[in-house]
């Protein structure tokens, strides 16, 4: 049995809160912090449909897109040498190219969240630019 249920590709967790008697749910998988509760399956569906479709709705009224969970599936072309050292990498290692890639993609993207964008410089004075037009008046 799975504590959760999905709407419009969006997962809800379900626990029981016992003290106040209620499914309480988190939106899973996404870094707005959604949560909402119900004091039956019924409600707690219902709610978790409005607080999808108010956060969808919200993120586009401010302009903005609405963050979607990944699904997991990750469909990608590579030339065909990269994808040969990659068979060879995920063999060597005993796994399967998809848990090889997994696991490269997991480095690289903590790395690059770790990596910070370079400070921009103090503004300078321009110079004036060089092989610009030139006046052809004598002086």
């Amino acid at each position: 049995m799975t504590n959760t249920m999905s709407y419009r590709g969006y997962v809800a967790s379900m626990t029981f809160d016992a003290e106040d008697r209620v499914i309480v749910g988190r939106v899973l998988d996404v870094e707005d912090v959604i949560t909402f509760h119900g004091e039956s399956v019924a409600d707690f569906e219902a709610n978790f449909h409005m607080v999808v479709d108010d956060y969808i709705a919200a993120c586009e009224s401010l302009g903005g897109v609405p963050e979607k969970p990944a699904s997991g599936k990750l469909m990608l072309r590579v030339a065909p040498g990269v994808h040969a050292a990659a068979l060879k990498a995920a063999a060597r290692r005993g796994i399967s190219l998809n848990k090889w890639a997994e696991e490269v993609l997991s480095v690289a993207s903590r790395r690059s969240a770790t990596v910070r964008a370079p400070q921009a410089k103090p503004d300078r004075p321009q110079r004036p630019a060089l092989g610009g037009p030139r006046s052809s008046r004598a002086a």
